[in-house]
């Protein structure tokens, strides 16, 4: 008898953490199932695995006799085990979306090929070079071999594989259409990458830009300009300046006198923005204020719409029945916004209604993504009319990170323009002074 800890969430999409004892994995999955529960996440606790350490720590300078008949994997998986424990949560990132969409198609094409998918995954395990992704690939071959299911060796494995892969697999293994659920899982996974690349490439320029202008301005004013204002003093005489020159001079004093006190005001704002977003009502007016800015706030709408859909139709069409493809949107939607509105959808469906008429009643969704979904639900068509709607919205992404692009590109450059030429020539009117006096003395004599 073994001891699992496992995340499971009820039919009320509520998660819920907890330990049970069972023979195997298989069975502790099968006995939270007839609780009601739909594991997500399942592990071993293995309290013995740092039995061995004490051993080696009171062996007192003598060699520690030799384990009875050892052997390398265990040997290895032991060493694994104290590390897993050792290092935090935290410290464990995600595989990279690149390695798992490679994963998944080159899978897709292996089983669609007509081979085994333990094969399939053995053939591969040899090819992944990522540490984290070749163990769970290691654990999920020897799930299956035990007599687990493919989708029951992924839920072991939560950082690798989330719950819309994990859900959309187990669609594919009832319908036994694994290989089309593979290749859709990859084929979503490349459109909604290709989607963050582009968000992310529009707005480096204007990061570069504005990193730039801090830079030069700082630089100015803590360096350059306090050189001026000593040979302002030493030619001018305690004749007075121009009100441009008087004003980045004060600036000047007021940042070298108060530069620590800038810097810290700005990370005490920055920190406690971010302690305010990790609440629930902070971090649900940070993602009003996302699709509210001007520019990037359509932006953030039409990849939130876009990916809703997306997401949506590609659970629809695996055979994930609709009311779990509603929740696992709602936990995957990235914005809390759409969240309460999709919430307000699955309440609606439970009851027996349709999904228009709550999605109607958020502003987020335009009138024309409510049209078509209502066709779609009339005709019986909803998942193909959702994935035309994501790749209406992926065209809508693309114009509008052009047009991003387009607005803030000048905008920049003009407030850069400003900051460092109103320096400049608050410096160059007093030396314009100065050389006309010298110029005008010069010719009297």
């Amino acid at each position: 008898m073994a001891t699992f800890q496992y995340i499971a969430k009820d039919s009320e999409g509520n998660e819920t953490r907890g330990q049970i004892d069972a023979a195997d994995r298989n069975s502790a999955i099968a006995a939270l199932r007839s609780q009601g529960l739909m594991p997500t996440a399942m592990g071993e606790v293995r309290a013995a695995a740092s039995a061995p350490q004490p051993a080696k720590s009171g062996a007192k300078g003598k060699k520690a006799p030799p384990p009875v008949a050892p052997s390398k994997d265990k040997k290895k998986s032991g060493l694994n085990m104290e590390i897993n424990i050792k290092l935090p949560k935290f410290l464990q990132g995600k595989v990279k979306t690149k390695i798992l969409t490679q994963f998944t198609r080159q899978l897709a094409t292996l089983v669609n090929a007509g081979l085994p998918l333990m094969r399939g995954i053995d053939v591969l395990k040899r090819q992944v070079k990522d540490p984290q992704m070749n163990e769970a690939l290691a654990g999920i071959s020897e799930s299956i071999s035990s007599g687990g299911t493919f989708s029951e060796a992924l839920m072991a494995y939560p950082k690798v594989f989330d719950n819309l892969y994990v859900n959309m697999v187990k669609a594919g293994e009832a319908g036994g259409v694994l290989e089309v659920v593979l290749a859709r899982l990859a084929e979503f996974a490349e459109k909604a990458e290709k989607i963050k690349n582009k968000v992310k490439g529009a707005m480096i320029y204007p990061i570069v830009v504005l990193v730039a202008a801090v830079g030069i301005t700082a630089f100015l004013l803590v360096k350059v300009i306090p050189r001026f204002q000593s040979v302002f003093q030493d030619m001018m005489a305690g004749e007075p300046l121009p009100p441009v020159t008087e004003f980045v001079i004060s600036a000047s004093k007021y940042v070298q006198e108060n530069g620590l006190m800038i810097a810290i005001v700005a990370v005490a704002a920055f920190m406690l923005f971010k302690i305010v977003a990790k609440t629930e009502k902070g971090a649900y007016l940070v993602d009003v204020l996302k699709l509210k800015v001007p520019i990037l706030g359509t932006l953030v709408q039409r990849t939130a719409v876009s990916r809703f859909t997306r997401t949506l139709g590609t659970l629809l069409s695996s055979g994930v029945p609709i009311l779990q493809s509603l929740s696992i949107v709602r936990d995957t939607s990235g914005n809390r916004v759409i969240s309460k509105a999709i919430q307000s959808v699955h309440d609606a469906v439970k009851e027996g209604e349709g999904v228009t008429q709550p999605l109607s009643q958020c502003w987020v969704f335009p009138p024309m993504v409510v049209s078509m979904i209502e066709v779609g639900e009339e005709t019986g068509a909803l998942a193909e009319m959702l994935t035309r709607i994501a790749d209406t919205y992926d065209d809508e992404v693309d114009n509008a990170v052009a047009g991003m692009t387009a607005a803030i590109e000048p905008a920049l450059i003009i407030f850069l323009a400003v900051i460092v030429g109103t320096i400049v020539i608050a410096m160059f009117l007093p030396m314009i002074k100065i050389i006309s006096s010298v110029s005008g003395g010069g010719g009297g004599m």
